[in-house]
């Protein structure tokens, strides 16, 4: 498929997504994760939300972040998790590989089409986005302030924006911060703006 028919497909995607939220459904789309399993990320009724970590299996910062976002997947049990490739070229045996490689706890599943990608309008890796039972965005941005800027590495993050979201959802508040910069890899084919 070549790159316009790609980004073609991920604005109707996109469009399409944008109606159904609007009338408060998500279409329900079928992926199936590295293991065969049959997911559908976007309809978690039993979770208190589903969180999607975009993800980039070349992108330096992504891997940086497998061990805390493999932390959080584990910690939070009220939510669903799911970590989304987002390169096209990617294959399962590749992604598998990389997935034990960097102990990715969650399921993965490939996204070569950006259907997650534009229905969630992420446009970096590693972006986090915590939808709501009907597909509402409870938060979207940085799993937290680890990075300061492109080579910028803290020692220590200073602020845990996904984690505050995630706690504060489980208690049945609202996210104080709801959408943050993510600093990363820039998704091909998506808009630097959200």
């Amino acid at each position: 498929m070549s790159n316009c028919m790609r980004t073609l497909c991920a604005v109707l995607f996109l469009f399409a997504g944008l109606c159904l939220a609007g009338q408060g459904r998500l279409p329900d789309l079928l992926f199936h994760d590295l293991n065969g399993i049959p997911r559908h990320p976007l309809h978690q009724k039993e979770k208190l939300a589903t969180v999607l970590f975009f993800y980039w299996h070349d992108c330096p910062i992504c891997n940086s972040y497998a061990p805390e976002i493999s932390r959080i997947s584990d910690s939070y049990t009220n939510f669903a998790f799911y970590i989304i490739q987002v390169d096209p070229d990617l294959t399962a045996e590749v992604a598998r590989k990389h997935a034990t490689e960097y102990q990715l706890h969650a399921p993965v599943l490939l996204d070569p089409q950006h259907r997650l990608v534009g229905l969630a309008r992420a446009t970096a890796t590693p972006q986090a986005v915590v939808l709501g039972r009907k597909g509402e965005v409870l938060y979207t941005g940085r799993i937290d302030d680890l990075y300061a800027g492109l080579g910028k590495k803290r020692a220590m993050p200073t602020q845990h924006d996904l984690r505050e979201a995630l706690d504060a959802i489980n208690v049945g508040k609202s996210v104080k911060k709801k959408d943050t910069t993510v600093v990363g890899c820039m998704i091909q084919g998506t808009s630097a703006k959200k």
